[in-house]
């Protein structure tokens, strides 16, 4: 059981860093100063991204919690 709980910390750590990573792009595009159709357009790209990341973290808690109820 101990391979679950290193496996749902990682996948729980790699789902942060890309939500992480959502923010920085996210907040970048702020900067820049983009408006309308073209901040639309990056952000409907980082949407599923974002989506993606919370699954993988969620997921990942998932496995650590079975992980550590069976252990």
């Amino acid at each position: 059981m101990a391979a679950m709980i290193w496996i749902g910390a990682l996948l729980a750590g790699l789902g942060v860093l890309a939500l992480l990573y959502c923010i920085v792009v996210a907040v970048r595009a702020r900067r820049q100063g983009l408006e309308g159709t073209a901040m639309e357009a990056k952000l409907r790209r980082l949407v599923a991204l974002n989506l993606g990341a919370l699954a993988l973290s969620g997921l990942g808690l998932m496995v650590l919690i079975v992980g550590i109820v069976l252990g």
